[in-house]
């Protein structure tokens, strides 16, 4: 038999994971502290800052590549440098247009697919203009004052410097080809962009250690300086002559790291001497404070979690226990947290809303079985009924007698329609086709005559509708007083989301008290007559389907007609479903 071990408490859970999530990163980083304390102590800061400075450099160097790889595409060969020649060329303003906005088209690709691409702009330096910028360029634009880092027969780079783009205020890189444009003198102008060495120079992100970085160029000369005070730009570095074969070394009272690029420009990394030790024991200090402020608010956290969390947690499982208990007292009390007072209201109302609606079913599901007994008995069920008709159809047409055929088939029809062969759901359609089947036997069976006329939107005819709910309406207008010279309107709307249906006549009306039998009596069948059956099987039938969302209304008065109004969910609420 296996060891079985005692499940876990979620509170105890609880506490462990976030033990764990606090102390773990907290134990890593101590370890990786003291690794770096013995670093430290046995002199190897000079790796560190040469690792550092090495990233620096690769970070520089892939700035001033991409920037080289955009130039190139843009200055030699390729469609900018022909698209330009022509455009110098063509007098024409239309072809001008034209070229001018394929090179503006041409070049946003290209900063489009390079992020690190700031200002770029054409120079033509005989006439000091510029064109095809893609930022507003600051004035005076003249790249002959800026500090040459790196200077070669194809193509120059600059910088730091502060940018020409007018919209920023920040120190970058920048490089300048000469374009292959024949008879003219054109050359490409372009910066880095807006964050691409944000990472690097003090005075536009305002570090907060004391290391400062200068540039050299491939004279040793100091092209860009952040400690201009020791190290002014435009002069030589100081230990570039004395100590040109070493990457480290000590001048005055700072400490010196060199890396130098494969294009001989070099980046130089100054520290303070007293930095290094001030800094460690700085650390020290802030490393002790700190965990003794992390011990303590880990034991605060995790006292608060278990009053603020673990509690409300316990009142959220005896509220989910009371759900399957339908008579369970109400618990009114809260934990004055306002999410968790939030959802444990919203658990309580739903706990109603359940019941609520758990009871209206069975009361719905009760209706609905009455509602199908109910028709059943109006709608005379019994099938071999159906079956004699049919055999009395084809007899009638066997002797010629037309007329009675044509009684025993729409009959038939109506029959079959009225007993749900074709389902339990309609549409207007069905509901118009059967009624033009029941008013055919009518216009038989009375010996008066009336018009009736049907006006129904084309729109509806499709929408779904309950079975059976347009005869009840049209039987009531020839109970109540149609004869002779009678006329019947049935019309049917569809607006916004609703469906209108109104039966009118022009009978002898009824009374109010008539009236209100029709719309609110319930008696039992056995104790009604006339048209109340059917009048009493449309409400319910209304109620089942579409609850409170459905509407009937009913107007008449003495010699005044009598106009019935149905207003449906144009949506065929539970009929959807």
């Amino acid at each position: 038999m296996g060891i079985r071990f005692r499940p876990v408490t979620f509170k105890k859970r609880i506490i462990l994971i976030f033990l764990v999530s606090i102390l773990t990163p907290f134990v890593c980083l101590g370890f990786l502290s003291f690794y770096t304390i013995d670093s430290i102590i046995d002199n190897k800061v000079e790796s560190t800052i040469q690792g550092r400075l090495k990233q620096d450099l690769l970070t520089l160097e892939n700035t001033l590549n991409n920037l080289n790889h955009v130039s190139q595409q843009l200055a030699i060969g390729g469609r900018i440098p022909a698209l330009i020649e022509r455009l110098h060329q063509t007098d024409q303003p239309y072809e001008r247009v034209e070229l001018f906005n394929e090179i503006k088209s041409e070049l946003n690709v290209i900063t489009f697919s390079n992020p690190n691409i700031g200002l770029l702009l054409f120079y033509y330096p005989d006439t000091g203009a510029v064109q095809f910028e893609n930022f507003r360029v600051r004035t005076p634009f003249a790249p002959e004052r800026l500090s040459i880092m790196a200077s070669y027969p194809e193509i120059t780079y600059y910088g730091p410097h502060r940018s020409y783009n007018d919209s920023i205020n920040q120190y970058v890189f920048s490089t300048m080809r000469q374009v292959n444009v024949a008879g003219r003198n054109v050359y490409l102008y372009i910066e880095t962009g807006r964050n691409a060495l944000e990472t690097l120079f003090a005075p536009q992100n305002r570090k907060s250690d004391s290391r400062r970085l200068l540039i050299l160029d491939n004279d040793g000369m100091i092209a860009f300086s952040e400690n201009r005070e020791v190290f002014p730009e435009s002069t030589r570095f100081p230990a570039y002559d004395a100590e040109a074969l070493s990457d480290s070394g000590y001048y005055g009272n700072f400490f010196w790291s060199k890396e130098t690029s494969n294009q001989g420009w070099s980046i130089v990394s100054i520290l303070p001497q007293n930095e290094l030790n001030l800094e460690r024991n700085r650390w020290l200090w802030q490393f002790t404070g700190f965990t003794v402020v992390v011990l303590l608010i880990a034991v605060f956290f995790a006292w608060l979690l278990r009053k603020m969390v673990y509690k409300p947690l316990d009142k959220f499982n005896k509220e989910i226990k009371s759900l399957i208990l339908s008579h369970a007292p109400e618990e009114t009390e809260l934990t004055r947290i306002p999410e968790f007072d939030y959802t444990l209201y919203q658990i309580r109302s739903m706990k109603r809303k359940i019941w609520n609606l758990y009871e209206e079913i069975e009361q719905k599901e009760r209706r609905r079985a009455d509602l199908e007994v109910e028709k059943l008995l109006y709608q005379i069920n019994p099938h071999f009924l159906m079956n004699t008709l049919d055999t009395v159809h084809w007899l009638a047409v066997m002797n010629g007698q037309k007329e009675i055929d044509r009684v025993v088939l729409s009959l038939n029809k109506l029959l079959y329609y009225n007993l749900g062969k074709k389902g339990e759901t309609s549409t207007i359609g069905d509901e118009i086709q059967a009624l033009k089947e029941y008013l055919q036997l009518q216009q038989i069976r009375y010996d008066f005559r009336f018009d009736v006329d049907i006006d129904v939107d084309e729109l509806a005819l499709s929408l779904p509708s309950p079975r059976f709910i347009l005869q009840p309406l049209v039987e009531n207008a020839l109970y109540h007083g149609v004869s002779d010279d009678g006329y019947i309107y049935v019309g049917i709307r569809l607006r916004d989301d609703r469906l209108e249906i109104e039966v009118r006549d022009n009978g002898a009306g009824m009374s109010r008290e008539t009236i209100d039998k029709l719309l609110h009596d319930d008696a039992n069948e056995s104790e009604k007559v006339g048209m109340g059956i059917g009048m009493r099987y449309v409400r319910r039938i209304l109620k089942a389907h579409y609850g409170d969302k459905a509407r009937l209304e009913i107007e008449s008065g003495h010699d005044r007609g009598t106009t019935v109004m149905l207003s449906l969910p144009a949506s065929g609420g539970d009929l959807d479903a």
